[in-house]
């Protein structure tokens, strides 16, 4: 099975940003931690900053992946172009959130990707990754 996870802006700067919400670990000693455990998934890995290019990766993946793992981040709120980017493609994708939106500012409480994604597993911290990997048999 292959799965990519496409993280959104500001991601690349887990292990250092605001560590009281987003822990000290950086994502790619997690993305490492994950494909070791995961052997058996093809597990790729992308983060932008930019809108545009997170949704021509969606694009450029949305047909050949079997699944999606997408934390958009602040774009969650934000991005109707992103949502239908979801909208446009096969591949199965779900929303992934290291905190918990509902439970920060209000601007975070509604996600514009949310209904056009699979699932959503969110406030795990980076385990809302593992999670989600873990549920790929009921989500596929």
């Amino acid at each position: 099975m292959k799965v990519i996870i496409i993280n959104g802006p500001n991601l690349n700067l887990l292990g250092t940003r605001e560590p009281s919400i987003y822990g000290t670990q950086t994502f790619e000693a997690y993305l490492s931690a994950l494909q070791t455990e995961f052997p058996a998934l093809t597990l790729d890995y992308f983060q932008s900053n930019i809108e545009g290019v997170l949704i021509d990766k969606i694009q450029e993946v949305g047909f050949s992946s079997d699944v999606i793992l997408l934390n958009a981040g602040g774009y969650t709120h934000t991005s109707v172009a992103i949502a239908d980017a979801i909208s446009s493609i096969e591949t199965v994708c779900i929303e992934i959130h290291i905190s918990q939106p509902p439970a920060r500012e209000e601007y975070r409480h509604k996600s514009l990707i949310a209904g056009k994604c699979k699932a959503t597993i969110s406030g795990f911290g980076l385990e809302s990754y593992r999670l989600a990997l873990l549920s790929l048999n009921f989500q596929t």
